[in-house]
């Protein structure tokens, strides 16, 4: 405990994050609460123990244990199907929109693919339209396939708060918030907004850390959406080290919550015949350490400028948090990862800053692989006329795609109301390229314009939005 502070420190100025909050469990009490550098780069506001940060995916373990808790009452159970509470719900199979249930959703094995509707979120539609397209997404195998959808869960969420007839923020407060004293947590971006004690999400621009776009998560608020501080999330953290029981009182039935630490799919297989295999739980990643022990962990990440971990080895204890308001470059996982190493063996056995800086900058590039569009071939073909790409392309997912002629260039509009504005560069051809935005922004992306057999432009096929196939606009 007394090397925490170091570790923290450390990582900050490696980083330059300009955040974080941290609190230890240890054995039912609060060891360690701290907070560390400021709310807002070049701003004297100091981050502390009640400092409220953005949660982004740890919300996700937040959401399972207020599941865990309606479970273990009459009319909820983790195996009822979603359309038994949401009757509107339906996903491309009809057979698996009977038979998914919440349990599925929440360990991310329906066979949605991966961030099903997340783009959707990023064009501007609000979450009654992201969820209602959720059926026109193609489907890997039933139960067979992890893939981390965050509008899948929020689905399963969202049917159990209706099983109960309230919003998720209120059924979040009752069940959980309120019964632990975790008074500054909330399940509302709004409430977030007003705190006058909360950090300011940063990225990284030309090398600095600056004040970036605020995220607003709330259409996906159950599986993103939550926000909290290091002293609620140590109170937390003492629940589900208990077995569902807060200073005394049973707020959570223990089956229901242990449940949500069991293995229900395997998210990583080993990469070596002694490899050890890593599952996904309700709400949380599963590990097994080299002594056999239960590892509970989760991590957060908008790239908008958050990044949240949290670790629990539940036969010690033992459980660490950490908050920052920084985009994702593996700070939190750096400092809840050392400390459980020093916790464990007295030392770090890897050198965590190094491992995760590579991990991060590796998403990251992977993120932006692709076609070079930054540099055109130097025998492009030409452009036709801007008239002969202009026009109004359909698409049953994506909504109306627009293509107009502004100040000389071709702009492409997108999102509901054409409310995302995107100007087109010319690549080669038929073929121009975008600067994407957003959340799950991937750099320049291609926008390639095809013609019919009469020569004339039909189509139109937006790289970034065609991961599942469902890219492409067609002429009206």
């Amino acid at each position: 405990m007394a090397r925490l502070d170091g570790v923290v420190r450390d990582t900050l100025a490696r980083t330059g994050v300009p955040g974080m909050s941290v609190a230890v469990v240890y054995r039912d009490r609060v060891a360690y609460l701290k907070g560390f550098g400021v709310r807002r780069a070049g701003s004297p506001g100091a981050v502390g123990p009640d400092t409220l940060f953005q949660l982004a995916s740890l919300s996700k373990p937040l959401a399972s244990t207020v599941v865990a808790a309606v479970a273990g009452q009459r009319g909820v159970a983790w195996d009822d199907p979603v359309v038994e509470h949401d009757p509107g719900f339906a996903l491309a199979d009809p057979w698996v929109t009977r038979h998914v249930t919440l349990a599925d959703l929440f360990a991310h094995r329906s066979g949605l693919p991966d961030h099903a509707g997340d783009l959707l979120e990023d064009l501007g539609y609000r979450r009654g339209y992201i969820l209602r397209h959720l059926r026109d997404e193609p489907l890997a195998p039933f139960r067979a396939t992890y893939a981390y959808t965050n509008f899948g869960f929020t689905a399963a969420a969202l049917a159990v708060a209706r099983a109960r007839g309230v919003t998720w923020a209120e059924l979040s407060a009752r069940t959980l918030y309120e019964p632990l004293g975790m008074t500054a947590t909330t399940s509302r971006f709004a409430a977030y907004r007003r705190a006058p004690d909360r950090a300011v999400t940063h990225v990284r621009v030309g090398g600095r850390w600056e004040a970036g776009p605020v995220r607003d998560p709330q259409a996906q608020s159950p599986a993103g959406g939550a926000a909290s501080t290091a002293r609620d999330l140590a109170a937390w953290m003492r629940l589900q080290l208990g077995g569902g029981v807060f200073d005394g009182r049973r707020v959570v039935g223990r089956a229901e919550l242990a449940r949500t630490h069991l293995p229900h799919i395997v998210s990583a297989p080993p990469r070596a015949p002694y490899g050890r295999a890593g599952f996904y739980g309700l709400g949380w990643n599963v590990d097994y350490d080299e002594l056999g022990r239960l590892r509970l962990g989760h991590s957060g990440a908008f790239e908008l400028g958050a990044a949240t971990a949290v670790t629990l080895l539940p036969s010690e204890g033992l459980g660490i948090v950490a908050l920052t308001n920084g985009q994702p470059v593996g700070a939190p996982e750096t400092v809840t990862t050392t400390f459980l190493d020093l916790a464990q063996h007295g030392r770090p056995t890897v050198d965590w800053p190094a491992f995760f800086g590579k991990v991060f900058a590796g998403m990251e590039e992977r993120a932006r692989a692709g076609t070079d569009y930054a540099r055109p071939p130097a025998d492009a073909a030409p452009a036709r006329r801007p008239a002969a790409y202009t026009g109004t392309y359909a698409n049953g997912y994506y909504g109306p795609l627009t293509v107009t002629r502004e100040g000389g260039g071709l702009v492409m509009r997108l999102g509901p109301h054409g409310v995302r504005r995107f100007p087109l560069r010319h690549h080669a051809g038929d073929t121009f390229a975008f600067e994407t935005r957003g959340e799950n922004a991937s750099g320049l992306s291609g926008v390639r314009f095809a013609a019919g057999t009469g020569g004339a432009i039909t189509r139109v096929t937006v790289e970034s939005l065609d991961r599942t196939g469902l890219g492409t606009f067609t002429r009206r």
